[in-house]
Protein backbone atom coordinates (compact mmCIF):
# COMPACT_ATOMS: atom_id res chain seq x y z
CA UNK A 1 0.00 0.00 0.00
CA UNK A 2 2.69 2.46 0.89
CA UNK A 3 4.22 1.96 -2.46
CA UNK A 4 1.23 2.25 -4.11
CA UNK A 5 0.37 5.24 -2.24
CA UNK A 6 3.67 6.80 -3.05
CA UNK A 7 3.50 5.71 -6.94
CA UNK A 8 0.06 7.38 -7.23
CA UNK A 9 1.31 10.52 -5.67
CA UNK A 10 4.32 11.16 -7.77
CA UNK A 11 2.09 10.60 -11.22
CA UNK A 12 -1.38 11.64 -9.85
CA UNK A 13 -1.32 15.22 -12.10
CA UNK A 14 -0.63 13.12 -15.11
CA UNK A 15 -3.30 12.92 -17.48
CA UNK A 16 -0.99 11.92 -20.77
CA UNK A 17 2.66 11.30 -20.83
CA UNK A 18 4.98 12.32 -24.17
CA UNK A 19 6.44 9.72 -25.90
CA UNK A 20 9.41 11.10 -28.00
CA UNK A 21 12.40 10.51 -29.73
CA UNK A 22 15.27 12.82 -31.76
CA UNK A 23 12.54 13.99 -34.18
CA UNK A 24 8.84 13.33 -33.18
CA UNK A 25 6.48 13.08 -29.91
CA UNK A 26 3.22 12.43 -29.28
CA UNK A 27 0.67 12.01 -26.36
CA UNK A 28 -0.66 9.10 -24.97
CA UNK A 29 -3.51 9.01 -22.17
CA UNK A 30 -3.10 8.27 -19.43
CA UNK A 31 -6.29 7.29 -17.67
CA UNK A 32 -6.92 7.75 -13.48
CA UNK A 33 -8.71 4.81 -11.77
CA UNK A 34 -9.35 3.81 -8.04
CA UNK A 35 -5.85 1.93 -8.75
CA UNK A 36 -3.67 5.04 -9.90
CA UNK A 37 -3.15 6.10 -13.37
CA UNK A 38 -3.13 3.68 -16.14
CA UNK A 39 -2.51 3.70 -20.15
CA UNK A 40 -4.22 1.13 -22.64
CA UNK A 41 -1.36 -0.52 -24.70
CA UNK A 42 -3.43 -0.02 -27.75
CA UNK A 43 -2.57 3.76 -27.66
CA UNK A 44 0.79 2.79 -27.65
CA UNK A 45 1.07 0.27 -30.59
CA UNK A 46 0.71 3.70 -32.91
CA UNK A 47 3.63 5.18 -31.71
CA UNK A 48 6.32 2.10 -30.88
CA UNK A 49 6.82 -0.98 -32.27
CA UNK A 50 4.75 -2.62 -29.01
CA UNK A 51 3.12 -6.14 -29.81
CA UNK A 52 0.57 -7.12 -27.62
CA UNK A 53 -0.54 -10.89 -27.62
CA UNK A 54 -3.49 -12.89 -25.71
CA UNK A 55 -2.60 -16.38 -24.99
CA UNK A 56 -5.01 -18.91 -24.75
CA UNK A 57 -4.51 -18.74 -21.08
CA UNK A 58 -5.38 -15.13 -20.87
CA UNK A 59 -2.25 -14.36 -20.21
CA UNK A 60 -0.73 -11.12 -21.75
CA UNK A 61 2.76 -11.03 -24.01
CA UNK A 62 4.33 -7.04 -24.88
CA UNK A 63 6.76 -7.49 -27.26
CA UNK A 64 9.10 -4.48 -27.76
CA UNK A 65 12.86 -4.52 -29.72
CA UNK A 66 13.09 -7.86 -29.06
CA UNK A 67 12.07 -7.56 -24.76
CA UNK A 68 9.04 -10.16 -23.87
CA UNK A 69 7.33 -8.91 -21.06
CA UNK A 70 4.18 -11.11 -19.36
CA UNK A 71 0.95 -9.57 -17.51
CA UNK A 72 -2.17 -11.05 -16.02
CA UNK A 73 -5.22 -9.14 -15.09
CA UNK A 74 -5.78 -8.64 -11.68
CA UNK A 75 -1.98 -10.03 -11.44
CA UNK A 76 0.67 -6.84 -9.54
CA UNK A 77 3.78 -8.53 -11.15
CA UNK A 78 5.30 -8.35 -14.55
CA UNK A 79 7.41 -11.18 -16.06
CA UNK A 80 10.53 -10.66 -17.80
CA UNK A 81 11.90 -13.59 -18.96
CA UNK A 82 13.23 -15.63 -15.58
CA UNK A 83 12.32 -12.49 -12.95
CA UNK A 84 10.01 -10.99 -11.62
CA UNK A 85 8.87 -7.09 -10.99
CA UNK A 86 6.69 -5.84 -8.36
CA UNK A 87 3.84 -3.52 -9.67
CA UNK A 88 2.18 -0.96 -7.37
CA UNK A 89 -0.87 -1.09 -8.72
CA UNK A 90 -2.55 -4.53 -10.59
CA UNK A 91 -2.82 -5.19 -14.41
CA UNK A 92 -6.72 -4.76 -15.50
CA UNK A 93 -8.78 -5.18 -18.57
CA UNK A 94 -11.87 -2.87 -19.59
CA UNK A 95 -14.16 -3.56 -22.11
CA UNK A 96 -11.55 -5.74 -23.90
CA UNK A 97 -9.01 -3.41 -23.37
CA UNK A 98 -5.88 -4.19 -21.75
CA UNK A 99 -4.69 -1.47 -19.10
CA UNK A 100 -0.98 -0.99 -17.41
CA UNK A 101 0.12 1.31 -14.66
CA UNK A 102 1.80 3.63 -15.75
CA UNK A 103 4.31 2.28 -13.85
CA UNK A 104 5.56 0.00 -16.07
CA UNK A 105 5.89 2.60 -18.60
CA UNK A 106 7.92 5.17 -16.12
CA UNK A 107 9.65 2.00 -14.38
CA UNK A 108 10.27 -0.90 -16.05
CA UNK A 109 10.50 -0.10 -19.66
CA UNK A 110 13.52 1.80 -18.55
CA UNK A 111 15.00 -1.21 -17.28
CA UNK A 112 14.18 -3.88 -19.87
CA UNK A 113 13.48 -2.62 -22.92
CA UNK A 114 16.45 -1.16 -25.44
CA UNK A 115 16.47 2.61 -26.69
CA UNK A 116 13.93 4.06 -24.04
CA UNK A 117 14.62 6.08 -20.98
CA UNK A 118 12.46 8.00 -18.83
CA UNK A 119 12.33 11.50 -17.79
CA UNK A 120 10.61 12.24 -14.94
CA UNK A 121 10.48 15.94 -15.07
CA UNK A 122 8.82 15.84 -18.38
CA UNK A 123 6.63 12.53 -17.56
CA UNK A 124 7.75 11.64 -21.20
CA UNK A 125 9.47 8.12 -22.54
CA UNK A 126 12.44 9.13 -24.73
CA UNK A 127 13.43 6.87 -27.42
CA UNK A 128 16.45 6.57 -29.03
CA UNK A 129 15.66 4.73 -32.17
CA UNK A 130 13.79 7.05 -34.51
CA UNK A 131 11.82 5.09 -37.28
CA UNK A 132 13.63 1.19 -36.10
CA UNK A 133 10.79 -0.96 -36.97
CA UNK A 134 9.19 -3.77 -35.28
CA UNK A 135 10.75 -6.82 -34.58
CA UNK A 136 9.30 -8.71 -37.24
CA UNK A 137 7.29 -11.88 -35.79
CA UNK A 138 9.65 -15.18 -36.16
CA UNK A 139 8.62 -17.82 -38.94
CA UNK A 140 9.03 -20.73 -37.39
CA UNK A 141 12.38 -22.35 -37.47
CA UNK A 142 13.92 -18.77 -37.54
CA UNK A 143 15.24 -16.74 -34.46
CA UNK A 144 14.01 -13.70 -33.02
CA UNK A 145 16.21 -10.08 -32.94
CA UNK A 146 17.30 -10.07 -29.53
CA UNK A 147 18.12 -6.80 -27.37
CA UNK A 148 22.02 -7.55 -27.99
CA UNK A 149 21.58 -7.26 -31.85
CA UNK A 150 20.79 -3.56 -31.21
CA UNK A 151 22.88 -0.71 -31.22
CA UNK A 152 23.44 0.84 -27.85
CA UNK A 153 21.40 3.87 -27.48
CA UNK A 154 23.83 7.15 -27.54
CA UNK A 155 24.50 8.77 -24.08
CA UNK A 156 22.46 12.32 -24.92
CA UNK A 157 20.43 13.18 -27.79
CA UNK A 158 19.69 16.87 -29.09
CA UNK A 159 16.38 18.08 -30.24
CA UNK A 160 16.50 21.64 -29.80
CA UNK A 161 16.40 22.07 -33.70
CA UNK A 162 14.30 18.87 -34.59
CA UNK A 163 10.78 19.66 -35.95
CA UNK A 164 7.76 18.52 -33.32
CA UNK A 165 4.76 16.71 -34.74
CA UNK A 166 2.19 15.07 -33.03
CA UNK A 167 3.00 11.91 -34.17
CA UNK A 168 5.78 9.41 -34.12
CA UNK A 169 6.33 7.21 -37.65
CA UNK A 170 3.69 5.05 -38.61
CA UNK A 171 4.49 1.19 -36.76
CA UNK A 172 4.65 -1.49 -39.91
CA UNK A 173 1.20 -3.27 -39.06
CA UNK A 174 1.29 -6.84 -37.47
CA UNK A 175 0.24 -9.85 -38.36
CA UNK A 176 -0.96 -12.73 -35.93
CA UNK A 177 -1.05 -16.89 -35.75
CA UNK A 178 -1.49 -18.81 -33.56
CA UNK A 179 1.61 -20.97 -32.51
CA UNK A 180 1.61 -24.53 -31.18
CA UNK A 181 4.90 -26.06 -29.74
CA UNK A 182 4.81 -29.97 -30.81
CA UNK A 183 6.99 -32.27 -28.15
CA UNK A 184 8.86 -35.67 -29.60
CA UNK A 185 9.13 -37.19 -26.25
CA UNK A 186 12.69 -38.52 -25.92
CA UNK A 187 15.55 -38.84 -28.16
CA UNK A 188 19.44 -39.42 -27.95
CA UNK A 189 20.69 -41.92 -25.62
CA UNK A 190 17.23 -41.93 -24.11
CA UNK A 191 15.31 -44.44 -26.14
CA UNK A 192 12.16 -44.61 -24.03
CA UNK A 193 10.15 -47.96 -23.58
CA UNK A 194 11.42 -50.56 -26.12
CA UNK A 195 8.76 -53.22 -27.58
CA UNK A 196 6.35 -55.31 -27.94
CA UNK A 197 7.46 -57.55 -25.15
CA UNK A 198 6.64 -60.66 -27.41
CA UNK A 199 5.93 -61.26 -31.24
CA UNK A 200 6.97 -58.21 -33.99
CA UNK A 201 9.53 -56.24 -34.60
CA UNK A 202 11.86 -53.80 -31.94
CA UNK A 203 10.10 -50.37 -31.46
CA UNK A 204 12.00 -47.47 -29.53
CA UNK A 205 9.70 -44.41 -28.12
CA UNK A 206 12.22 -42.35 -29.70
CA UNK A 207 11.52 -43.26 -32.91
CA UNK A 208 7.78 -43.04 -32.56
CA UNK A 209 7.40 -39.76 -30.87
CA UNK A 210 8.97 -37.92 -33.48
CA UNK A 211 7.19 -39.88 -37.09
CA UNK A 212 4.19 -38.42 -35.05
CA UNK A 213 5.37 -35.02 -33.75
CA UNK A 214 6.68 -34.13 -37.19
CA UNK A 215 3.30 -35.22 -39.10
CA UNK A 216 1.61 -33.50 -36.28
CA UNK A 217 3.26 -30.18 -36.55
CA UNK A 218 2.80 -30.25 -40.88
CA UNK A 219 -0.70 -30.75 -40.03
CA UNK A 220 -1.07 -27.49 -38.01
CA UNK A 221 0.76 -25.84 -40.56
CA UNK A 222 -1.26 -26.91 -43.22
CA UNK A 223 -4.31 -25.23 -40.88
CA UNK A 224 -2.76 -22.28 -40.82
CA UNK A 225 -0.69 -22.65 -37.58
CA UNK A 226 2.97 -21.59 -36.61
CA UNK A 227 4.58 -25.07 -35.10
CA UNK A 228 7.63 -25.13 -33.14
CA UNK A 229 9.25 -28.38 -32.81
CA UNK A 230 11.72 -28.69 -29.20
CA UNK A 231 13.42 -31.50 -31.74
CA UNK A 232 13.75 -32.52 -34.97
CA UNK A 233 15.93 -35.19 -34.99
CA UNK A 234 17.62 -37.86 -32.62
CA UNK A 235 18.68 -35.81 -30.06
CA UNK A 236 18.29 -35.82 -26.32
CA UNK A 237 16.73 -32.28 -25.10
CA UNK A 238 16.40 -31.66 -21.44
CA UNK A 239 12.87 -32.30 -19.80
CA UNK A 240 12.79 -29.02 -18.37
CA UNK A 241 14.40 -27.00 -21.59
CA UNK A 242 11.33 -28.45 -23.30
CA UNK A 243 8.72 -26.11 -21.76
CA UNK A 244 11.62 -23.37 -22.19
CA UNK A 245 11.72 -24.18 -25.67
CA UNK A 246 8.29 -22.94 -25.64
CA UNK A 247 7.99 -20.37 -23.73
CA UNK A 248 10.70 -18.17 -25.61
CA UNK A 249 8.83 -19.25 -28.93
CA UNK A 250 5.36 -17.72 -27.32
CA UNK A 251 4.00 -20.66 -27.58
CA UNK A 252 0.08 -20.97 -26.81
CA UNK A 253 -0.42 -24.49 -27.09
CA UNK A 254 2.19 -27.04 -25.92
CA UNK A 255 1.94 -30.76 -27.27
CA UNK A 256 4.24 -33.90 -26.28
CA UNK A 257 3.94 -37.34 -28.15
CA UNK A 258 5.07 -40.70 -25.82
CA UNK A 259 4.42 -44.33 -26.21
CA UNK A 260 2.98 -46.14 -23.26
CA UNK A 261 4.11 -49.72 -21.76
CA UNK A 262 2.90 -52.00 -19.43
CA UNK A 263 4.06 -52.83 -15.92
CA UNK A 264 5.44 -56.23 -16.60
CA UNK A 265 4.02 -56.69 -13.50
CA UNK A 266 0.62 -56.84 -14.40
CA UNK A 267 -1.30 -60.53 -15.11
CA UNK A 268 -1.51 -59.61 -18.88
CA UNK A 269 1.14 -57.14 -19.85
CA UNK A 270 1.18 -57.57 -23.34
CA UNK A 271 -2.01 -57.70 -23.84
CA UNK A 272 -2.25 -53.80 -22.30
CA UNK A 273 -3.46 -51.21 -25.00
CA UNK A 274 -5.38 -47.93 -25.11
CA UNK A 275 -4.68 -44.34 -26.01
CA UNK A 276 -4.53 -41.52 -22.58
CA UNK A 277 -3.99 -37.60 -22.34
CA UNK A 278 -2.49 -36.07 -19.28
CA UNK A 279 -2.71 -33.15 -18.30
CA UNK A 280 -0.22 -31.46 -15.04
CA UNK A 281 -1.12 -32.09 -11.57
CA UNK A 282 -0.81 -34.26 -8.48
CA UNK A 283 -1.23 -38.13 -10.13
CA UNK A 284 -4.25 -39.47 -8.59
CA UNK A 285 -3.99 -43.40 -9.47
CA UNK A 286 -1.19 -46.21 -9.13
CA UNK A 287 -0.87 -46.49 -12.67
CA UNK A 288 -0.73 -42.33 -13.21
CA UNK A 289 1.91 -42.83 -10.90
CA UNK A 290 3.69 -45.18 -12.46
CA UNK A 291 3.83 -43.12 -15.64
CA UNK A 292 4.84 -40.11 -14.35
CA UNK A 293 7.79 -42.02 -13.23
CA UNK A 294 8.48 -44.30 -16.09
CA UNK A 295 8.39 -40.34 -18.36
CA UNK A 296 10.61 -38.61 -15.54
CA UNK A 297 13.60 -41.08 -15.69
CA UNK A 298 14.72 -39.40 -18.66
CA UNK A 299 16.14 -36.94 -16.40
CA UNK A 300 19.07 -39.38 -14.97
CA UNK A 301 20.16 -39.30 -18.79
CA UNK A 302 20.85 -35.54 -18.40
CA UNK A 303 23.74 -33.47 -17.68
CA UNK A 304 23.76 -33.33 -13.97
CA UNK A 305 22.06 -36.84 -13.50
CA UNK A 306 18.72 -35.13 -12.48
CA UNK A 307 19.98 -33.70 -9.16
CA UNK A 308 17.71 -30.89 -9.30
CA UNK A 309 14.06 -30.71 -7.81
CA UNK A 310 12.81 -34.37 -7.06
CA UNK A 311 9.37 -33.06 -7.05
CA UNK A 312 8.40 -30.77 -9.97
CA UNK A 313 4.69 -29.88 -8.38
CA UNK A 314 6.26 -28.31 -5.52
CA UNK A 315 6.43 -24.77 -6.68
CA UNK A 316 3.57 -24.97 -9.16
CA UNK A 317 0.48 -26.07 -7.82
CA UNK A 318 -0.16 -22.89 -5.72
CA UNK A 319 0.96 -20.22 -8.46
CA UNK A 320 -1.66 -18.78 -10.02
CA UNK A 321 -1.27 -17.98 -13.43
CA UNK A 322 -0.02 -21.98 -13.58
CA UNK A 323 -3.43 -22.97 -12.05
CA UNK A 324 -5.34 -21.26 -15.13
CA UNK A 325 -3.15 -23.37 -17.44
CA UNK A 326 -3.90 -26.66 -15.50
CA UNK A 327 -7.78 -26.22 -16.39
CA UNK A 328 -7.70 -25.13 -19.73
CA UNK A 329 -5.17 -28.29 -20.04
CA UNK A 330 -7.71 -30.21 -18.82
CA UNK A 331 -10.05 -29.45 -21.17
CA UNK A 332 -7.69 -29.33 -24.13
CA UNK A 333 -6.71 -32.96 -22.84
CA UNK A 334 -10.36 -34.01 -22.93
CA UNK A 335 -10.55 -33.05 -26.65
CA UNK A 336 -7.66 -34.63 -27.98
CA UNK A 337 -9.31 -38.08 -26.30
CA UNK A 338 -12.51 -37.46 -27.76
CA UNK A 339 -10.86 -37.10 -31.15
CA UNK A 340 -8.66 -40.38 -30.98
CA UNK A 341 -11.57 -42.51 -29.92
CA UNK A 342 -12.76 -41.36 -33.10
CA UNK A 343 -10.19 -43.64 -35.34
CA UNK A 344 -7.90 -45.74 -32.66
CA UNK A 345 -8.95 -49.01 -32.37
CA UNK A 346 -8.07 -49.67 -28.47
CA UNK A 347 -10.08 -48.51 -25.76
CA UNK A 348 -9.76 -44.94 -24.45
CA UNK A 349 -8.36 -44.95 -20.85
CA UNK A 350 -9.41 -41.55 -20.29
CA UNK A 351 -7.74 -37.83 -19.39
CA UNK A 352 -5.28 -38.45 -16.13
CA UNK A 353 -2.72 -36.07 -14.12
CA UNK A 354 0.02 -36.83 -13.13
CA UNK A 355 3.53 -34.40 -12.43
CA UNK A 356 5.69 -34.72 -15.70
CA UNK A 357 8.84 -32.67 -15.77
CA UNK A 358 8.30 -31.58 -19.21
CA UNK A 359 5.30 -30.37 -18.72
CA UNK A 360 6.22 -28.35 -15.90
CA UNK A 361 8.07 -25.31 -17.29
CA UNK A 362 5.78 -24.65 -20.12
CA UNK A 363 3.60 -21.33 -19.11
CA UNK A 364 0.29 -22.56 -21.38
CA UNK A 365 -1.88 -24.90 -21.90
CA UNK A 366 0.15 -28.40 -22.03
CA UNK A 367 -0.78 -31.73 -22.60
CA UNK A 368 0.80 -35.23 -22.92
CA UNK A 369 -0.38 -37.91 -25.13
CA UNK A 370 0.09 -41.16 -25.02
CA UNK A 371 -0.63 -42.42 -28.43
CA UNK A 372 -0.86 -46.68 -27.54
CA UNK A 373 1.41 -49.45 -25.96
CA UNK A 374 3.92 -50.29 -27.71
CA UNK A 375 4.53 -53.34 -25.35
CA UNK A 376 1.35 -54.67 -27.14
CA UNK A 377 2.37 -56.49 -30.18
CA UNK A 378 -0.42 -55.38 -32.66
CA UNK A 379 -0.53 -51.64 -31.06
CA UNK A 380 3.06 -51.57 -31.42
CA UNK A 381 2.42 -52.72 -35.24
CA UNK A 382 -0.37 -49.88 -35.85
CA UNK A 383 1.61 -47.00 -34.38
CA UNK A 384 4.83 -48.15 -36.52
CA UNK A 385 2.74 -47.65 -39.30
CA UNK A 386 3.07 -44.03 -41.41
CA UNK A 387 -0.60 -44.33 -42.52
CA UNK A 388 -1.64 -44.94 -38.94
CA UNK A 389 0.90 -42.23 -37.76
CA UNK A 390 -1.01 -39.63 -39.90
CA UNK A 391 -4.13 -40.47 -38.71
CA UNK A 392 -3.35 -39.99 -35.14
CA UNK A 393 -1.70 -37.18 -35.96
CA UNK A 394 -4.57 -35.72 -37.33
CA UNK A 395 -6.87 -36.51 -34.50
CA UNK A 396 -4.63 -34.63 -32.41
CA UNK A 397 -4.48 -31.70 -34.80
CA UNK A 398 -8.13 -31.64 -35.16
CA UNK A 399 -8.48 -31.63 -31.22
CA UNK A 400 -5.95 -28.78 -31.20
CA UNK A 401 -7.64 -26.43 -33.28
CA UNK A 402 -11.31 -27.39 -32.03
CA UNK A 403 -9.56 -26.21 -28.74
CA UNK A 404 -8.83 -23.05 -30.70
CA UNK A 405 -11.69 -21.91 -31.89
CA UNK A 406 -13.54 -22.81 -28.61
CA UNK A 407 -11.66 -20.43 -26.82
CA UNK A 408 -11.84 -17.69 -29.13
CA UNK A 409 -15.29 -18.01 -29.19
CA UNK A 410 -15.30 -17.41 -25.65
CA UNK A 411 -13.21 -14.70 -25.59
CA UNK A 412 -15.43 -12.82 -28.58
CA UNK A 413 -18.24 -14.02 -26.53
CA UNK A 414 -17.09 -11.98 -23.13
CA UNK A 415 -16.38 -8.67 -25.40
CA UNK A 416 -12.86 -8.69 -26.16
CA UNK A 417 -11.56 -8.33 -29.04
CA UNK A 418 -10.58 -11.31 -31.64
CA UNK A 419 -7.68 -13.31 -30.51
CA UNK A 420 -6.61 -13.81 -34.21
CA UNK A 421 -5.21 -10.34 -34.79
CA UNK A 422 -3.30 -7.86 -32.88
CA UNK A 423 -4.93 -7.14 -29.57
CA UNK A 424 -5.94 -3.48 -29.53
Amino acid sequence: MIIAALFAFQVAAASSLTVRDANHSARVAVVASKNGPMVWTGSLEDVMPIDVRRALDGTYTLEIWGTRLEVQAGASVVRVGDEVRQLATPVVVQSGRLMVPLQLISDVFPAVVPNTRWDAEKSELVVFSAGMPAAPRSAVGSSRQSAGDLAPPPRRISDASAPRTTQLPPVPAKHYRRTIVVDAGHGGVDNGMTGPISGGPKIYEKNITLAVANKLGEQLKSRGVDVVYTRTADTLIALDDRGRIANRSSGDLFISIHVNAANPNWKDPSGSRGFETYFLSEAKTEDARRVERMENESVELEDGGGKGDKNPLSFILSDMTQNQHLRESSELADLIQQSLGKMHPGPSRGVKQAGFRVLVTAYMPAVLVEIGFGSNPREAAYISDPRKQDALATAIADAAIEYVQRYERRVLGAGDPAPTGPHR
